[in-house]
């Protein structure tokens, strides 16, 4: 029996023209491209975490469940997310570092190079599409650290763009710190002044109503009148019971007419000082209920003032610290070895790829050229 040996290129042709379209051109595009072509990525990689200081439990209970420390601030570490990806973050790194030249380098293969195949689009907003392909960042919900992934031609550049980026992170955590206290001891001090107006015109009002009634405390006025009084009736009383006694001894005592005058003019005084207490408009009583009220609104505005001054101050003690802490966890790091690309498994995936392709072609060809028949 005689054995055929079977020509590889023989076989390839008896394959067809679909094989070789959809299987050994493309991966002979891709050998030629990632084994000679491909230009290194260095991936330079960093971590860190967004705090906030965490308040003091003021209950008992919450003081022995949790203690002082630091407590997550996810909605700054997505504002850094977001502030990362913008064209504001890259306008400044193209500022100060030239990125978009440095992409733009002739060196650099001209699929992987910015603008690459699109030639004839040079614009900032392409750049800044091509930007957000090179920068990544992750935040992981569960622990709230982010990794930011830098991805260049350079070990030097992918370093310096993550440094910077995460220079601009924490200025940008710098700047919301501010603005919130600046904010909090805005109002807190606004505050002070509406209510040191308002106490100055209660402490206002109090006065003129003292200068016009010409009272400066009607409950004190009218408490020592109304001592005077009760003088008057022990003392009227006292001179009544010596008139009895005089004229039951002897009715024709001179003394009698100057105790009696005596007596009517207690009766008098005691009238007098009585309708001062309470007994018309410009009485004590009468005013004293408009005292009462102003003195009442005085009062009020004093408490508010005091306590608008002391949340000014806490307010102020509040801005001397620091509300949001960006931590890196690990710095940027400068590789030594180019990551990607990934020339063995990028030519492997695309010769799997072509197989697929080819291979479901090949039966819809079939499928239809049976049904045809």
């Amino acid at each position: 029996m005689k054995l055929t040996t079977i020509n590889p290129l023989q076989y390839l042709r008896k394959l067809g023209r679909l094989f070789w379209l959809m299987v050994v051109l493309p991966t002979a595009i891709a050998i030629i491209y990632y084994g000679f072509m491909a230009t290194d990525v260095y991936v330079s990689e960093s971590r860190f975490v967004v705090r906030t200081p965490e308040r003091q439990a003021t209950t008992t209970l919450g003081m022995i469940l949790g203690g002082a420390g630091f407590a997550r601030a996810d909605n700054e570490s997505f504002a850094i997310q977001n502030y990362v990806l913008s064209r504001d973050a890259a306008t400044k790194l193209d500022q100060t570092l030239g990125i978009k030249a440095a992409f733009s380098d002739p060196a650099i293969d001209i699929i992987s190079r910015f603008p690459g195949l699109e030639w004839w689009d040079d614009s900032f907003e392409n750049f800044h599409s091509y930007y957000q392909r090179k920068v990544h960042i992750h935040l992981d919900a569960a622990s709230s650290v982010a990794t930011l992934t830098v991805r260049s031609f350079t070990p030097e550049l992918s370093r310096n763009i993550n440094l910077s980026l995460l220079d601009q992170a924490e200025t940008l955590v710098n700047n919301l710190n501010e603005r919130a206290r600046q904010d909090l001891i805005r109002y807190a001090a606004s505050e002070v002044d509406a209510l040191g107006e308002k106490a100055k015109a209660a402490a206002l009002a109090l006065a003129q109503f003292r200068t016009e009634s010409r009272v400066i405390d009607p409950e004190r006025q009218a408490s020592i009148l109304l001592q005077q009084i009760d003088r008057l009736r022990e003392d009227l009383l006292s001179t009544r019971a010596t008139i009895q006694l005089i004229e039951g001894v002897a009715a024709q005592n001179p003394q009698l007419p100057s105790l009696r005058d005596r007596a009517a003019l207690l009766e008098r005084e005691i009238r007098t000082v009585s309708l001062s207490v309470a007994g018309g408009e410009r009485s004590l009583a009468h005013t004293a209920a408009q005292y009462q009220r102003l003195a009442l609104d005085k009062e009020f505005a004093d408490k508010l003032l005091a306590s608008a001054m002391n949340s000014l101050e806490q307010a102020r003690n509040e801005a001397q610290r620091q509300q949001l802490y960006l931590e890196r966890i690990v710095q940027p790091s400068l590789p030594d070895d180019a990551m990607e690309p990934r020339r063995l498994s990028s030519i492997l995936a695309v010769l799997a790829l072509g197989l697929v392709a080819w291979g479901v072609l090949t039966m819809l060809i079939a499928g239809i050229r049976e049904h045809v028949d």
